[in-house]
């Protein structure tokens, strides 16, 4: 190949690439759904947000709910860790004060990967429970508790809560 043939052929490449790379127009046909219409100003409208008080609020009610389940009822765990900040496990500690196993700080608690929790105080097993929260719809907002003592120790509720006042109210677990 001469070096006129490599030039037509790299000229023609780049023709070829260049084509390839322009905007194209969806054509939609007759039978397809037509694509969702945007909001005015092609704005996306603001994503409403707990405050950190009712965030604590659910996160209550939730644990509330976790912590009279008797996940617990071998005796075979020594303490019940919380993921929550130390106001909340503080919180909550005073709410069940006598409860059996101990709710005890996460900084107490041993966190082996892919294994049971261990309490530090005791080495023995522990169970780790946990709240997530999604963002709020017409006063009503979706929380999943969760619990874990190991793989084969572990599940979750589904929650439903709706505000009545200052306080989050559990109206359907499953």
């Amino acid at each position: 190949m001469n070096w006129k043939s490599r030039i037509t052929f790299c000229a023609l490449a780049a023709c070829l690439l260049a084509g390839c790379s322009y905007d194209r127009e969806v054509i939609l046909f007759s039978n397809q759904p037509s694509p969702p219409a945007r909001p005015a100003g092609n704005a996306a409208p603001p994503v409403k947000k707990l405050s950190p008080q009712e965030l604590q609020a659910v996160n209550r009610a939730v644990y509330g709910f976790l912590l009279q389940r008797h996940f617990w009822d071998d005796h075979e765990y020594s303490a019940v860790f919380l993921e929550g900040d130390e106001d909340e496990v503080g919180a909550l500690i005073k709410d069940f004060p006598n409860h059996n196993p101990p709710i005890k700080p996460g900084d107490r608690a041993f966190l082996p990967s892919n294994r049971t929790p261990i309490d530090r105080d005791t080495g023995r097993p522990a169970m780790v429970l946990s709240v997530d929260v999604s963002d709020p719809v017409d006063d009503t907002v979706e929380a999943i508790g969760k619990w874990y003592a190991g793989g084969a120790v572990s599940g979750f509720y589904t929650f439903t809560l709706k505000k009545s006042g200052d306080d989050w109210l559990i109206q359907s677990s499953r």
